[in-house]
């Protein structure tokens, strides 16, 4: 059996899964900043600035809810902090 190594594998633009999650990872803090400073952040112009990369677009959602942001839905496709 075949097994699929993650690191070997290449996604948009030549880039390994690992070399994908190190930029989403590095591309939260632009992101962060711009939520703190507009107070949202709509899920197009996160696309915009990740070049249309559906995996690394994805990554960085994933990270922004992690970091404890409310990334909305498809009703509500903005990320924004969760109010308390």
């Amino acid at each position: 059996m075949e097994n699929c190594d993650r690191r070997t594998r290449s996604y948009k633009n030549g880039k390994t899964f690992d070399q994908c999650k190190e930029l989403a990872e590095s591309m939260n803090p632009n992101f962060q900043m711009q939520i703190d400073q507009k107070g949202k952040i709509l899920w197009t112009e996160i696309m915009d600035q990740v070049n249309h990369d559906e995996l690394i677009y994805k990554l960085t959602l994933k990270y922004l809810r992690r970091d404890g942001f409310d990334i909305g839905n498809y009703k509500i496709p903005e990320v924004k902090k969760f109010k308390l």
